[in-house]
């Protein structure tokens, strides 16, 4: 209920004679609302000395309020908003508040019954005196209500933006001061996993997708420009199944698993990664797994030496038609990676007769390139490259 509506509550009038009958007995109906509290709800039975006088303080306010109704209405709202403020930050459930608050109406209408005959009361006065108690418990109950909703709102949004501090320490690239980023994860309770992976996102369509569901020890920022999450132990169990959700809605890459003052370096790598599939280089399709595809991405970081490289090495191909070049480069870069032409007939789905026949093709093309480590090498990355559209056979240009 919101502190407007608990303004609007009617008042049921407190006669005169009731309310003057219970002044002198206030400070014993107090002890005896604080006694019954500690012994009927567990979460004031051991409290500090401070906070059992700020529970006699209430007590005696609410108290006071009942018997004045109407003097100070408002500041006597504002109380109750501030003492369901101060149980939301102790932590303690509201279900605890409001049951004092109901006990302090039983020893209230206790009171009553005891009086009633003494002051000669009717059963309609009875009656309108028992209907006065509960109005003034549900309107104090509702303050106290908002102001413990308005505490939780404040605590969750001072710890989210704590978490994003957090998450924004991790990815520092150099990396933040370990002893900070130790002390801001101690104060939102984020325990330092052994490793860590970082996860780029990226919206598959316009407009914003749905926010996922994530466990509590994932990290996450989608309102950042790169949107990121930080993912502790990305090896542990529903891990993958997280990411494969998240998929549907989002272009994810997630970078590989690092140490944690090495976040900086696993998200920079997911967001290339991501790049890579935003050109058709990587299948975005699915989650991109940084670590089956660092060949890749070592091999665009430098792309116009990747393309200097390409024009040297790649010269042989110039002598076949466009279908043979693209059938032989393949067959080549497939025996690179493997040294076996079973294998290489496997990989492509070809006899292995007519890989062995590429290759004595390929052998005698290539022949200067082929005879140390280095040479394969070099060779390998530029066919890789050009796997992925990144360089073509090209002749070198000649100065004149």
């Amino acid at each position: 209920m919101s502190p407007a509506r608990a303004v609007e509550q009617p008042q049921a009038d407190v006669p005169r004679e009731f309310a003057d009958a219970l002044r002198p007995y206030l400070d014993v109906l107090a002890e005896e609302m604080i006694d019954e509290i500690r012994a009927s709800v567990p979460e004031y039975s051991r409290q500090s000395d401070a906070y059992a006088r700020i529970v006699r303080h209430s007590v005696e306010e609410a108290l006071a309020g009942f018997v004045n109704r109407g003097a100070g209405r408002s500041r006597l709202l504002e109380v109750f908003r501030a003492v369901g403020g101060g149980e939301a930050a102790e932590g303690r459930p509201l279900d605890s508040l409001q049951s004092a608050l109901r006990i302090c109406a039983r020893v209230a209408w206790r009171r009553l019954a005891e009086e009633s005959e003494r002051l000669d009361l009717s059963r309609r006065r009875m009656c309108d005196i028992g209907e006065a108690i509960l109005v003034y418990l549900d309107e104090i109950a509702a303050a106290a209500a908002d102001g413990y909703s308005e505490a939780q709102a404040r605590v969750a949004g001072e710890l989210e933006l704590r978490r994003r501090r957090l998450l924004d320490l991790l990815v520092a690239d150099p990396p933040a001061d370990s002893r900070a980023v130790a002390d801001l994860a101690r104060s939102v309770r984020w325990t330092m996993p052994r490793t860590l992976a970082c996860v780029a996102l990226a919206p598959r369509v316009q407009g914003e997708p749905p926010r996922p569901g994530l466990p509590p020890d994932v990290l996450v920022d989608l309102d950042r420009s790169d949107p990121c999450l930080v993912l502790p132990d990305p090896g542990g169990p529903g891990r993958s199944g997280l990411l494969n959700a998240m998929a549907a809605d989002w272009t994810v890459a997630i970078g590989p698993a690092v140490a944690v003052g090495e976040a900086g370096i696993s998200l920079r790598l997911a967001r290339d990664a991501l790049v890579l599939a935003g050109r058709g280089v990587l299948d975005g399709r699915g989650v991109i797994r940084v670590a089956e595809h660092l060949a890749t991405l070592m091999i665009f970081q430098d792309e116009a030496l990747i393309q200097i490289m390409g024009r040297s090495r790649l010269v042989p191909l110039l002598a076949l038609r466009p279908a043979q070049r693209d059938r032989l480069a393949e067959t080549l870069l497939a025996w690179l990676q493997s040294g076996n032409a079973t294998e290489v007939a496997a990989r492509l789905h070809v006899h292995p007769q007519t890989v062995r026949y590429r290759l004595r093709q390929a052998t005698e093309l290539f022949a200067d390139q082929l005879g140390t480590p280095g040479d394969r090498f070099e060779l390998e990355v530029v066919l890789r490259a050009r796997a992925a559209g990144l360089v073509a056979a090209k002749r070198p240009a000649v100065k004149g």
